[in-house]
């Protein structure tokens, strides 16, 4: 009883008081309950997917969005992942409940390689630099087809469960976890310090901070989560193949990233769970199914034009005021600071002075 009340006291004060934080408890409570009132096989497998892609994109933006890294071969740890995965399956007969772990490190020394190779660059190179490790896994899977399977790649994995329920909730609790931790190390004091490395590395350098240390850390981590995501959407497709090292994939993840906004770990999850399911239903109608990347186009260029930040940075501004006194923020209806008690939307905070909006 005790644990109850104390996590309803938590969840009134620290989640029920912002909009936005109270759309997110909706939305992941909606995601655990969906099976229980509609359990269609399809619409599971489609949201067992755009959980798995969602880990892959929030990962692209702890590390271009947070650290400034901007990676645009981030396919290559989801691929890395896969093919680890599905080779200590095929190869060793290990469970994928251990293979998906062997992935995930496989994934996370990749990227350690990254990291020190682009250490000194930045910008433009080191996003050129990126684009072509994935195509150097290609060719090298490509050369030696007995082990990667090559062009085809190595299918027949064994599913880490049976029924598309089971998978689905495997899907929507890993993202669930995966995605808060992201979260909590972005708002954490690492994740400050990859701020500072973002908007001046040589100030952070200056100020004894080991920027080195932190770069690498951040690519690993970043690895470690897009390759979890890799080795678990091989096993649930039950096939590792180039697709999952393709540049395309790459760029879509930039995509996700820029759409939903960067540096905020759920900006990209909003995005791809607007714009994955978005597709794969235009897919099924024939007049559009061929056009369907054409609007896809269309509805990001739509956004990007009249929300430059992305799509949850623009709604939380519609919904939540920032506090101009502790910079804390509240619900757009409130008129008083939740926290400190300073006027908000032009009230009064003291003889003469209106709080800006």
């Amino acid at each position: 009883m005790y644990l109850l009340k104390r996590a309803w006291s938590e969840i009134r004060n620290e989640i029920l008081v912002l909009p936005s934080r109270t759309l997110v408890l909706i939305w992941a409570v909606s995601l655990l309950l969906l099976p229980q009132v509609y359990g269609d096989a399809y619409v599971l497998r489609i949201l067992t997917m755009t959980c798995l892609l969602a880990i892959f994109a929030a990962s692209w933006d702890l590390l271009a969005g947070f650290a400034g890294q901007v990676n645009f071969g981030h396919a290559l740890f989801f691929g890395g992942g896969a093919y680890a995965s599905a080779m200590a399956s095929q190869k060793l007969g290990l469970s994928p409940w251990i293979t998906v772990w062997i992935g995930a490190a496989a994934a996370t020394l990749l990227g350690l390689i990254v990291g020190y190779l682009c250490l000194r660059l930045r910008g433009s190179y080191l996003s050129l630099a990126t684009l072509a490790f994935p195509l150097i896994l290609i060719g090298m899977l490509f050369a030696f087809p007995e082990a990667s399977g090559g062009e085809l790649g190595i299918s027949g994995l064994k599913r880490l469960a049976v029924s598309p329920t089971d998978n689905y909730y495997i899907a929507v609790v890993l993202m669930l976890v995966s995605v808060f931790a992201m979260w909590k190390i972005s708002d954490s004091k690492f994740g400050l310090v990859l701020h500072a490395i973002r908007d001046d590395e040589v100030a952070v350098r200056a100020s004894g901070i080991n920027t080195t240390r932190y770069k690498l850390t951040v690519f690993a981590l970043s690895a470690l989560f897009a390759g979890i995501a890799g080795a678990v959407y091989a096993h649930y497709l039950r096939v590792a193949g180039p697709s999952t090292l393709e540049t395309a994939l790459s760029f879509q993840v930039v995509i996700w990233g820029i759409f939903g906004g960067v540096a905020t770990i759920y900006g990209p999850v909003v995005a791809v769970f607007v714009l994955y399911p978005l597709t794969e239903w235009m897919g099924s109608f024939k007049g559009i199914g061929e056009m369907r990347l054409l609007f896809f186009a269309i509805i990001v260029l739509l956004v990007l034009l009249f929300m430059p930040r992305g799509l949850t940075p623009w709604v939380r501004d519609k919904i939540e005021t920032v506090c101009p006194r502790c910079k804390q923020r509240n619900g757009a209806w409130k008129s008083q600071c939740r926290l400190c008690g300073a006027g908000l939307k032009g009230v009064l905070t003291a003889p003469g002075a209106i709080a800006p909006r």
